[in-house]
C-alpha cells in the first residue's frame, strides 16, 4: 500500500504543479455544467418532479469521471513509451500497487471535479437535498465509480503501442457507456430492449444512487444493489488491468 500511495502522491504533485492540467479540468467541469446543463433545461424544464438541472448534473458528473479514466490511462501509457514503468518495475513492490496507484490518481482528480460540477450546478440552479450522509455517500461511490472506469482503461493502455491506438480501443466504451444509460433520459421512458442496455452499464447504477444519496430523487434501483455492482464492476476491471499489465510485461 505504500508504494500505491508513493505513485499516487507522485502523480498528484505533478497534477497540481501542471497549472495547464489544473486549469483545463476546472474550465472543463464549468463548460459541461453550464453549456451542457442549461442548455438541456431550456429544452426539457423538469423530470418527474424535479429539476432538469438537478436530474442531469449526476450524469455530467459521471461523464468527467469517464473523461478522467482515459486521461489516467494516458499517464501510463505515457508512463510505457517513456520506459518510467521499468523503473517501477526495477524495486520490489507489487505490480498491482503501480496500477493502483494511477487509478487513485484518477480517483482523487473525478473528486475534484466532482465538487467543482457541484458547485456551478448549484449556481445553476440546481437543489442539492438537506443530507450531510448521503454526499458523502455519493462522493464514495463516484470513488470508486471511478477506479472501475480507471482499470478499464489502464487494461487497454497496457496493451495499446501507440496514442492513436490507445484513443481508438478506448471510444469502444467511454460515450456508447454514457448514451447507453440514464444519465440523460430516465429509464422509464425508454424501450424495452433499451433497458436491457442500459441495465447492463456501471454507469447507470452510479448515477441513480448520486440522485437518490445527494438530490433526494426517488431511486429507481435499490441503494444497495447499486453499491455492490458499482464494488463488484471496480474489483473485476482492476483485475482485468492487472492481467494485460502483466501480460504485457511477458510480452
Amino acid at each position: 500500500m505504500y508504494a500505491t500511495f508513493v505513485i499516487w502522491t507522485r502523480h498528484m504533485r505533478k497534477f497540481v504543479q501542471q497549472t495547464e492540467e489544473l486549469f483545463g479540468l476546472a474550465l472543463q467541469s464549468v463548460l459541461w455544467v453550464v453549456l451542457f446543463g442549461v442548455g438541456m433545461r431550456g429544452m426539457i424544464g423538469a423530470v418527474g418532479g424535479n429539476d432538469y438541472m438537478s436530474f442531469i448534473l449526476p450524469g455530467i458528473i459521471a461523464l468527467s469521471a469517464l473523461g478522467g479514466a482515459v486521461g489516467g490511462g494516458m499517464v501510463l501509457l505515457d508512463e510505457r513509451l517513456r520506459g518510467i514503468v521499468k523503473e517501477y518495475l526495477a524495486a520490489p513492490i507489487p505490480r498491482l500497487s503501480i496500477l493502483l496507484g494511477s487509478a487513485a490518481s484518477t480517483a482523487t482528480k473525478a473528486l475534484f471535479q466532482a465538487v467543482l460540477m457541484l458547485v456551478v450546478g448549484l449556481l445553476m440552479g440546481a437543489r442539492l437535498s438537506v443530507n450531510p450522509i448521503g454526499w458523502l455517500g455519493a462522493l464514495a461511490l463516484l470513488g470508486v465509480f471511478a477506479m472501475g472506469f480507471s482499470g478499464l482503461a489502464l487494461g487497454v493502455a497496457a496493451i495499446s503501442r501507440s496514442i492513436a491506438g490507445y484513443h481508438g480501443m478506448i471510444f469502444l466504451f467511454n460515450l456508447p457507456l454514457l448514451f447507453a444509460s440514464t444519465a440523460l433520459y430516465p429509464l422509464d421512458v425508454l424501450p424495452g430492449w433499451m433497458r436491457v442496455v442500459v441495465l447492463i452499464n456501471p454507469a447507470t447504477y452510479f448515477i441513480d444512487a448520486v440522485r437518490a444519496l445527494a438530490f433526494g430523487t426517488a431511486a429507481t434501483l435499490p441503494l444497495w444493489l447499486s453499491a455492490l455492482i458499482l464494488v463488484g464492476f471496480a474489483a473485476v476491471s482492476m483485475m482485468f488491468a492487472l492481467t494485460l499489465f502483466q501480460r504485457s510485461l511477458r510480452a
